[in-house]
C-alpha cells in the first residue's frame, strides 16, 4: 500500500467520487456527496493504492492563515481497521506541517450520538486529536458538531 498527493483536479475528483459513493452508509446524502467530490479540487489531496487501486483518500481545506482542516476521508468498507486512514492521514499531516500550518483541525458528530461516528472519534482520538468544541447546532440538533484540533 502506498499513498500519493495527487494534484490533477479530475483526477481527485474521479476517486473521490469511487469511494464515497461506495460508502452510502456513511455519506447518505446524493448532494453531500457531490459537493465533497467537487470541493476536492484544488485541496490537498492524497490517495491510498493497494495494487495500482483507489482505496481511500482524504483532502485537506485551509480553514485560516495557520489552520488546515480535514474537510473530508473514506477508505473503502473493506479495507477499514488496516491502517490505510492512519497512513493517509500521516502523510497529509506531513505536508501541512511542511506548508506552514500550525494547526489541523477536523469536525464529526459528538460522541455518544451514533455508533458509527463513535468509532470515527475514536480513530480521530487515537491519531492524536483533542476535542476542542461541540457546537449543538452548527450543523442541526440531531448531529451536534464535535471539533477535533491537533497542533503540528
Amino acid at each position: 500500500m502506498n499513498v500519493i498527493e495527487i494534484k490533477d483536479d479530475l483526477e481527485k475528483k474521479n476517486i473521490a467520487r469511487y469511494i464515497l459513493d461506495s460508502l452510502v452508509e456513511w455519506f447518505e446524502i446524493a448532494e453531500a456527496r457531490e459537493q465533497y467530490i467537487q470541493d476536492s479540487a484544488g485541496k490537498l489531496f492524497f490517495c491510498a493504492y493497494k495494487k495500482d487501486k483507489p482505496v481511500g483518500f482524504l483532502y485537506l481545506k485551509e480553514t485560516g492563515k495557520d489552520t488546515i482542516e480535514l474537510a473530508v476521508m473514506g477508505v473503502l468498507k473493506e479495507h477499514h481497521r488496516s491502517g490505510i486512514g492512519k497512513d493517509l492521514f500521516e502523510s497529509a499531516k506531513n505536508i501541512a506541517r511542511e506548508k506552514g500550518y500550525s494547526f489541523i483541525q477536523v469536525k464529526t458528530v459528538q460522541m455518544g450520538k451514533y455508533e458509527d461516528y463513535d468509532r470515527t472519534n475514536k480513530f480521530y482520538i487515537a491519531l492524536g486529536f483533542k476535542e476542542f468544541e461541540v457546537f449543538p447546532t452548527l450543523w442541526d440538533e440531531i448531529n451536534p458538531c464535535q471539533i477535533y484540533v491537533m497542533a503540528l
